[in-house]
Order: C-alpha cells, then sequence, then structure tokens
C-alpha cells in the first residue's frame, strides 16, 4: 500500500508490442513500483530487462499495455507537468543557444518571455553554465552539452527527474564530475525536485547515488529485488562495505532467480533461435579470458574487481561474461567468472586452433548459428538472403534486436569461419572469400 509520500507509483504495469504475423512481444511484465519523497531509485538491469521502456512509461511518453501508472494520485495518461526527463543524447537544437535551449519547456507551457528568461538563467546558473548562455552547442564539450540537458529538465520545476543513462555518453572523469555535482545539489536541496528515478548501466554508478536499487530481470522484464542502500552518504566507493554491496548486486544480476546458475535466462526454447544474444566483439572476449586467466585471478575472479581493473561498466562486464558463459568458455555464479576448460583450452590454442574450437562451441551452444548454418548446407546455392533470417527473428524481438542479435551471430560466426556475409548484397553463404 502506498504512503501519502508517494509521488509516482506503477501498479502491475506491462508493456507489449505487436509483431507482425506473431503474437505480441512482452518487453516489461507485471512491474509494480512506489517512488517517495526525497529518495533517489536507480534501475539497474541487463539489456532486454525494460529500464528504459519502464522510465518512457513513468515520463507518459509510451503507453503501458496493461496496469496504471499515477503521478500525485492522478493517472499518467501522456506527458504531464511535474515530471522531467533528461535523456542520454543531448538532444538539443544546434540552432538555438543555451539559453533558448532551456527556455524551450517553459515556451510549450505558455511561460511569458520575461519569465522565461529569469527561470531559464537560474537554471543555467544552478547547473554550472552561467556564462555560456549565448552558446551554441557546437561550442561546448559533452559534459556542458548534458548540464544544457539537465538544466532544460530542471528550469520546469518538476517534482519528479527520470535520467536515462545521462552519464554514459560522457568520458569517465566528466561524467564523475556531473554525477558528483548533482548529487551535491540534491543533497544540499537547490534542485526543486522531491525524487529521482536513474536508469544506470553503471552498477557502481548507482550504488553511490541512489537510497534504492530495483534489480530487474529481462525476457520479459520484471522486478527482481528491491534493495534499500543504507549507507552513510557522501559514499566512498573504496570502503569494504560499499564494495560488499557492489559484489551483492553483481550477484544478483548473473544468478537468475528460480534458475540454476548456468541456465539461459531468456531462452525461448520453442523457437531455439530467439535467444536475445549479448553484444560481445570476439577480441574482448579473448581479452576477458585472459584477464581472468591471469594473475592475481589464475582463473576465478571477482566481477566487481575484474570491472574496476579493465575499466569496464558493469553492463559491458556483464555482455562479455554472458557471452562466455552461454559458449562455455567460463562460468558465472556467485558474482565471480570462473574460466572452464574450455576457456583455458582457447587460452592455449594457436589462432587457427581457436577459431576450430570456438565454432565447435557456437554450433553447439547457439541455436541460431546452427540454424543458419543448416539452412545454408541445405539449399543448392548454398547461399540466402539476411532477410530470410531477419523474419524469424522478429517472431521474438523487435525490429532493432533482431538486426542487432543477427549481425552478433554474423560476427561471431566469420570468426569461426562457419559463413561469410556479404554487407552490399546483404546475402549470407558458405563462399569462403
Amino acid at each position: 500500500m502506498a504512503g501519502n509520500d508517494t509521488l509516482l507509483e506503477l501498479r502491475g504495469v506491462s508493456k507489449s508490442y505487436r509483431v507482425v504475423d506473431s503474437s505480441p512481444l512482452l518487453v516489461l511484465d507485471h512491474m509494480d513500483l512506489h517512488v517517495h519523497e526525497g529518495e533517489i531509485i536507480a534501475l539497474l538491469g541487463q539489456s532486454g530487462s525494460g529500464k528504459s521502456t519502464a522510465l518512457r512509461i513513468m515520463a507518459g511518453l509510451t503507453s503501458a499495455t496493461d496496469g496504471e501508472v499515477r503521478f500525485a494520485g492522478r493517472p499518467v495518461q501522456g506527458p504531464v507537468r511535474g515530471i522531467a526527463m533528461v535523456f542520454q543524447s543531448f538532444a538539443l537544437f544546434p540552432w538555438l543557444t543555451v539559453l533558448e535551449n532551456v527556455e524551450l519547456g517553459l515556451q510549450a507551457q505558455g511561460v511569458s518571455a520575461a519569465e522565461r528568461r529569469e527561470r531559464a538563467i537560474r537554471a543555467i546558473d544552478l547547473i554550472g553554465l552561467d556564462g555560456f548562455e549565448s552558446a551554441y552547442p557546437r561550442e561546448l564539450s559533452g559534459g556542458m552539452r548534458q548540464r544544457v540537458g539537465f538544466a532544460r529538465a530542471l528550469v520546469v520545476q518538476p517534482s519528479v527527474l527520470l535520467l536515462d543513462e545521462p552519464f554514459s555518453a560522457l568520458d569517465v572523469l566528466t561524467a564523475e564530475t556531473l554525477r558528483g555535482d548533482l548529487v551535491e545539489l540534491w543533497e544540499e536541496h537547490a534542485m526543486p525536485m522531491k525524487a529521482i528515478v536513474l536508469v544506470s548501466h553503471n552498477i557502481q554508478e548507482a550504488v553511490e547515488m541512489a537510497d534504492r536499487i530495483i534489480v530487474m530481470e529481462k525476457d520479459p522484464g520484471h522486478v527482481r529485488a528491491d534493495l534499500p542502500v543504507a549507507l552513510p552518504k557522501p559514499r566512498d566507493p573504496h570502503t569494504p562495505a560499499f564494495q560488499l554491496f557492489v559484489d551483492e548486486v553483481y550477484t544478483l544480476l548473473t544468478t537468475p532467480k528460480d534458475r540454476p546458475v548456468g541456465r539461459r535466462a531468456g531462452l525461448r526454447a520453442e523457437a531455439g533461435i530467439g535467444y536475445r544474444l549479448p553484444s560481445a566483439p570476439i577480441q574482448q572476449m579473448a581479452g576477458l579470458l585472459d584477464a581472468v586467466d591471469s594473475p592475481p585471478y589464475n582463473g576465478r575472479a571477482d566481477l566487481p574487481e575484474l570491472a574496476r581493473q579493465l575499466h569496464l561498466t558493469g553492463d559491458d562486464l556483464l555482455r562479455l561474461a554472458e557471452a562466455l558463459e552461454l559458449l562455455q568458455l567460463a562460468h558465472v555464479t556467485a558474482g565471480d567468472i570462473v574460466l572452464s576448460e574450455s576457456g583455458r583450452a582457447f587460452l592455449e590454442a594457436d589462432m587457427q586452433e581457436r577459431k576450430m574450437l570456438f565454432a565447435r562451441h557456437l554450433m553447439h551452444h547457439v541455436p541460431l548459428a546452427t540454424h543458419i548454418r543448416r539452412v545454408l548446407d541445405e539449399r543448392a546455392s548454398h547461399s540466402a538472403p539476411a532477410q530470410r533470417f531477419l523474419t524469424e527473428l522478429e517472431d521474438y524481438l523487435s525490429d532493432d534486436e533482431a538486426e542487432r542479435v543477427l549481425m552478433t551471430v554474423v560476427a561471431w560466426s566469420r570468426y569461426a569461419e562457419l559463413f561469410a556475409y556479404d554487407a552490399n548484397s546483404e546475402v549470407l553463404s558458405l563462399e569462403n572469400p
């Protein structure tokens, strides 16, 4: 039951997309969430867990298929005053100055020119961009452009601020500075909003900022855990308590609920090809195997520690770990990644032996690769248009995801020399260039 301080709530919210000639694609499944006054909430989960979809539903930019969203006690049926959003991309109008970009939201609300200017200048000063009011976006660094995005959101004086991976497009130092400034302004109550909901792919970032972390699972997206972060602020990432909490989150993200470790949590067994393959380049997978095999890990590494050493975000590391586990080159258990016998054999092999080993594992553990190779083997021409396989994948995935998954298996199969792909004709074949 929501308390009187509840600003925003999701009740049994689901979202599905209609797929041509197939059943609807469910991307978010019965999500419940209460956002209370005075808290920062972070949504964490792997790709496909519906984090950004949930955020867009909260903002009224996307409608839920089922369930209800309420803000200030009223149903959300479209964009509403009191909720503002900062996107991953800077999304600024290049022909407008900083001041004009920040004023846009107020102009849409019918605020007078004099009040627009006064409030925009105040927001620009607050976010640390005073002196740049007349500058154009092309004159600003990435961090400064994202500050304009924050000022544009703050100027409408929202009660709830929604942040969709706002630091991910920035370099590490710029992101750290902007994140620190935002937390400081929040702690000093210098900003108008009463709550923040953050979608992040960075586990350490979430633990540093949030009062609660919502851990989500994928395919379809649903809430796995609601974790209060009881660490005192400001938080030092180097303390044992902080690192222990990060490790707990990694463990949740890598151990699907009610499934044995290692079982693929989204594999559609009835189709065999619809699994959402992680975007994991071969060289990065090989580099991760090598890092796990090297001292001080010697075959078993703690994921949070490995992320820090390799300067990877949690999302990037989890994608690579998921791919290695899928291919049985490594196993993930209790927040650790462990080299398998096959993974060690891969590292000890020469280049051609690596390709052969990778090909065997690809054919045994990735149904989509097996399916494509079988079709190419059976056709007289030993070739087939990529669209033939995209159409099949679109029974299980969105159009964009289907294309991404197909290109992922193409990259892996090219390395393994299972089949070739001509990007000009968009044809897969057994022809060896």
